[in-house]
């Protein structure tokens, strides 16, 4: 087994993979480099990720996440978050805990500036998991969900419209 450490100079930040790629995103605003560090530590029960958003880019649609706990710490640039109905100025040196919880938790952060936001991204990985959506209106749950080292994805994964709900006894 590797040594579980890394220092963030050496991750190895990627183009999203193809399975993560954003689709229909006509605006190029989710275009990110990520370096899934955990995996490289042997983690077990944490996530760990080193992000990099170029100007105007955000790394995920404003979200919530029912199950799971994220922190972000901004290792360098500066943005915005986006917490509830609230938007904070943020710059290096920042912790942002964003606990689960119900729309009132979701989250973004968008890079506002004119040169790069780098961070690390630190979750729980409890499953399943449900992440809703506030801006569309959808919500995603999640089971076992994992990308592998070719940007190959598994588990389960399922994406809906809260409007879309059918009644517990349809078809019974």
């Amino acid at each position: 087994m590797p040594p579980a450490i890394l220092n963030l100079d050496q991750a190895d930040l990627q183009p999203l993979p193809e399975a993560l790629s954003p689709t229909g995103d006509t605006a190029g605003r989710y275009v990110q480099r990520i370096a899934r560090i955990g995996q490289q530590l042997g983690a077990q029960k944490l996530g760990y990720r080193l992000i990099a958003l170029g100007p105007g880019m955000r790394a995920s649609p404003f979200h919530n996440h029912r199950v799971n706990e994220e922190m972000f710490y901004i290792v360098a640039g500066e943005g915005e978050i986006r917490l509830g109905a609230e938007r904070f100025a943020i710059r290096a040196g920042d912790v942002i805990a964003c606990p689960p919880g119900d729309m009132d938790t979701a989250h973004q952060i968008i890079n506002t500036s004119q040169g790069e936001l780098r961070y690390l991204a630190v979750s729980t990985q409890e499953a399943p998991d449900i992440c809703e959506y506030p801006d569309s209106g959808k919500y995603v749950v999640m089971k076992d969900f994992k990308i592998d080292d070719q940007g190959n994805a598994s588990g389960f994964v399922a994406v809906a419209r809260h409007a879309d709900g059918v009644d517990y006894w349809e078809g019974e």
